[in-house]
């Protein structure tokens, strides 16, 4: 689950405010939304298991305009990412994450410190492991009621913005957050863990919190 580098040489921005589709090299379509004003940072934004890009983005909708922030919304191949799944296929979600996150970091001079990889269940999954895989590349790692984590290595020093319902049947915070933070925190790790009183969702002020958190 090795990312690039991606040097980042560009100085100005050829990026247009809205939203649009991007083609991704797994087959599938991702999302790019661009705020109206000033770009603060960029967030990848994953969906959950049976999700679509469309989701990640409306997870950010409205917040994304007041800090500033591009979301990155790829597709999965299948139903859920790759990674995630058992077995020896082989994961093409990753590479054409590699691939977009190339094209966009030759578009925009983004501050390496307010880069964030971010998701939901399946996707807060997905997003712990690529962070803890590509630390020096996202500094920041937003995890929505994750599952679990399942990094090949650790390279960087990122920080972690957990949330859980206490309520989760999906994903029940006993065998999953509160097992995760402890680990990370055990390893060296910042990480802010905010438990709520709910169920398998993300409540907006959590959203506004960890986007808030992301540009600081």
């Amino acid at each position: 689950m090795d990312l690039r580098a991606h040097p980042r040489k560009v100085t100005s921005s050829s990026l247009r405010p809205g939203t649009s589709r991007v083609p991704l090299n797994n087959g599938r379509q991702g999302i790019l939304a661009v705020p109206d004003g000033k770009v603060s940072g960029l967030v990848v934004a994953l969906h959950g298991a049976g999700g679509q890009p469309a989701g990640a983005v409306r997870l950010f909708d409205q917040v994304v305009d007041r800090v500033g922030l591009v979301i990155l919304a790829p597709a999965s191949t299948g139903t859920t990412w790759a990674m995630l799944r058992p077995g020896p296929a082989p994961d093409p979600d990753t590479p054409a994450l590699d691939t977009a996150l190339d094209r966009l970091f030759q578009a925009h001079p983004f501050d390496p410190a307010r880069v964030a990889i971010a998701g939901f269940s399946d996707g807060a999954s997905y997003a712990l492991s690529l962070g803890l895989a590509n630390g020096n590349l996202f500094p920041k790692v937003v995890a929505f009621s994750p599952g679990f984590e399942a990094a090949d290595r650790h390279q960087g020093r990122p920080a972690f913005f957990i949330t859980h319902g206490t309520r989760d049947e999906v994903l029940p915070i006993s065998r999953t957050g509160r097992r995760l933070v402890p680990a990370l925190r055990q390893n060296g790790y910042d990480v802010i863990n905010q438990e709520f009183d709910g169920g398998h969702g993300v409540p907006r002020e959590l959203v506004v919190e960890a986007a808030d958190w992301i540009v600081q």
